[in-house]
């Protein structure tokens, strides 16, 4: 039996043996070409990763998925590669018990490059979910671009079927199931009541437009029509209503509607076919396939007559969307839009009219004229009239009257002078 100093000091020495690996410094100098070999390794891979990095940034300005992809592919094969060489590292030299200085310092560096490692992984986690977004708005931009290919498509065939870009149309109507709908005068007066809305809706931003302005509105309804005697300060509203309604209705008793067009198919069919063609469409897509047919034409002149130079100043501070309709564009604005939607049922309402055989006819009435209630309609309902008070007299007039197929359409009147029920 051994003494216990004894066996204290064999115990010791044997769990030495089992328990110390290898210390990093002895397998350093027993290799150091190895070693320079793994760090100079590291360091070429982390300035791969960045390269890599770089790359990947760079091809989202301007975005390309296709170098977005390549780089991403490039920064993961560098990780994997980085991955294997600390991997390495821990087999080829085990953590010692005791470091040196030297081994703290490549610990150390070995740290830094780990550390910077989380970050690229981070970040490439990052741009991956920012290419999926991206993709994702890729494919529906792909699907807006595919539908509006079709309506594109679609837009020329109808345009070069009904005439609408100034040629004949080939074949009969009939054939090409343009008239799908009735022409009767029912469909004329929702046709007048769609104009009379147009009128009353493009109003409302104009005058929003002039407030903001600081226009003087008091001012400016009495300068389109002096001396009329308001009920009610709201109704100065109808005075700007009827100054878009007579610069928009002016040579509309013309088959041409004062538009100067060459090769232009005169006749009651093609009057109808171009009401057809136009109707369900936006004035806006149509315009853009043919912005000098003859309805782009009309649209142009109607808005410099419309919307005068000094207002469209004070509105936008400059007159380039007007120089711009004075070059022959049709500018997307929010404002030009608009306007576009009172062109087109002013629009659809002269070719309608002149659908028909006799053409329907279009009648105004003047300023001081006594209120007819076989020919006027009062815009305001709830007027008091007192049978011995002269018979009303007219103020403005906020949209013309028709006849069609000895049937009178009314026209629309303010009336000056009047008093409302409250």
């Amino acid at each position: 039996m051994l003494p216990s100093g004894a066996k204290d000091t064999q115990l010791r020495e044997s769990n030495s043996q089992k328990v110390h690996p290898q210390p990093m410094e002895e397998a350093m100098n027993q290799n150091p070409e190895a070693v320079e070999a793994l760090i100079s390794k590291i360091f070429t891979n982390v300035s791969a990763l960045k390269s890599a990095y770089i790359e990947l940034q760079a091809a989202h300005t301007p975005y390309d998925p296709d170098k977005i992809q390549a780089a991403d592919k490039l920064v993961i094969s560098e990780l994997k590669n980085l991955s294997e060489l600390k991997h390495f590292y821990r087999e080829s030299f085990p953590k010692p018990v005791c470091v040196s200085p030297q081994d703290s310092r490549l610990a150390a560096e070995i740290q830094e490059q780990q550390s910077l490692l989380k970050t690229y992984e981070v970040m490439v986690k990052k741009f991956q979910s920012e290419i999926q977004n991206k993709d994702s708005e890729l494919h529906q931009l792909q699907q807006q671009i595919e539908e509006a290919n079709q309506k594109r498509l679609r837009l020329e065939k109808n345009l070069k079927l009904r005439g609408l870009l100034a040629k004949e149309s080939e074949g009969s109507a009939e054939e090409n199931g343009f008239f799908a709908v009735d022409l009767t005068p029912d469909l004329f007066i929702s046709v007048v009541e769609a104009a009379f809305k147009a009128i009353h809706d493009f109003s409302k931003p104009l005058i929003n437009m002039m407030k903001a302005a600081g226009w003087d509105l008091d001012a400016a309804a009495n300068s389109i029509e002096p001396n009329v005697v308001y009920a009610k300060r709201a109704h100065k509203k109808y005075a700007f209503e009827s100054h878009i309604c007579q610069r928009m209705f002016s040579g509309f008793q013309q088959e041409s509607f004062a538009v100067k067009a060459e090769n232009v198919t005169i006749t009651r069919e093609s009057f109808f076919n171009q009401f057809l063609a136009l109707r369900e469409m936006d004035p806006l897509d149509m315009l853009g396939q043919s912005p000098d047919s003859i309805f782009g034409k009309f649209c142009r002149s109607k808005y410099l007559v419309v919307v005068h130079p000094k207002m469209e100043a004070s509105f936008f501070g400059n007159l380039d969307q007007r120089n711009y309709v004075m070059g022959g564009g049709h500018p997307r604005t929010p404002f030009y839009q608009a306007f576009l939607k009172l062109a087109k049922s002013i629009w659809l309402l002269h070719r309608l009219a002149y659908s028909f055989e006799p053409s329907a006819k279009v009648f105004q009435v003047k300023r001081g004229s006594e209120f007819s209630e076989v020919y006027m309609e009062s815009v305001v309902k709830n007027l008091i009239v007192d049978e011995n008070d002269e018979k009303p007299k007219v103020g403005l007039m906020v949209m013309p009257g028709f006849s069609i197929g000895g049937s009178v359409i009314q026209s629309r009147v303010y009336l000056s002078g009047m008093k409302i029920a409250e």
